[in-house]
């Protein structure tokens, strides 16, 4: 199980704040940074909103791609409440590796509630004319059968869908609200709006979280393995998805929001 093991010998305890410790003993923590504070104060924040949603009775649920970056608003949720239920919209077309760290990761969070979400359409039908499949041939369309539409359907059954959207990852997100309208009367949440990779970057750090294994292929924004390459140093994070095809939103983004 490539590298899973040597991680999972470090990561054998937990403390109260959520940080995966080494060792027997504890290991004396330097003085908290400002940075480091502010990321709780916004824990508390996410922890404060969540439980007023259930409080009402509201039913809530959390997408992650477990991308690295991802790991970030899935464990703080961990720390809050692992009964909450994790969507994974399974495409069948995702590479091995994120599969088998989504397993991992889950059962390193003690978060069970899996929704194994796809299309209802099998993949000998999502063909265009020639007979190629449609991710080859209109990738629009792949990701509403696969991606928007699946989700849409879970939206049914939810009121509040939490998920780690940043605005500073696309034009589109930028100009998102922490809380909107989605269809269904249901409601997106987006405590991550505001965070940078910096900040990201720095909560990993802090909580030692562990890294997509694709990351030291150099893989950085990693979805769909027939859409996803890796990054060259002029590209942005979303440029490496649907490479070349003027395309960097699936859908989920951008048609499930009002």
């Amino acid at each position: 199980m490539w590298h899973h093991e040597r991680i999972r010998q470090k990561l054998t305890q937990v403390d109260i704040c959520g940080h995966f410790t080494t060792g027997k003993m504890p290991v004396p923590r330097p003085a908290v940074s400002e940075a480091i504070k502010v990321q709780e104060m916004e824990f508390r924040e996410l922890q404060i909103r969540v439980k007023r949603y259930q409080e009402e009775g509201k039913r809530i649920f959390t997408t992650c791609s477990f991308q690295s970056h991802s790991l970030v608003l899935l464990h703080m949720l961990s720390r809050i409440d692992r009964d909450i239920p994790v969507a994974f919209i399974n495409t069948g077309y995702h590479f091995p590796e994120t599969i088998e760290f989504r397993d991992w990761i889950l059962d390193l969070f003690g978060m069970t509630n899996l929704i194994d979400v796809r299309s209802e359409m099998s993949k000998s039908l999502q063909r265009g004319k020639n007979g190629r499949l449609l991710f080859a041939t209109d990738p629009d369309y792949c990701c509403y059968l696969n991606k928007t539409e699946p989700l849409d359907n879970i939206l049914r059954s939810y009121d509040i869908w939490i998920n780690g959207v940043r605005a500073d990852q696309s034009e589109a997100r930028k100009a998102m609200q922490v809380e909107q309208q989605a269809p269904n009367n249901s409601k997106r949440f987006h405590p991550m709006l505001d965070w940078t990779s910096k900040k990201i970057f720095a909560y990993r750090k802090e909580h030692n979280l562990p890294s997509h294994p694709l990351e030291e292929k150099g893989y950085f924004s990693i979805g769909c393995e027939p859409c996803t390459r890796r990054v060259d140093a002029e590209m942005s994070e979303r440029e490496v998805r649907w490479f070349g095809l003027n395309k960097s939103e699936c859908g989920l983004h951008t048609e499930l929001i009002k």
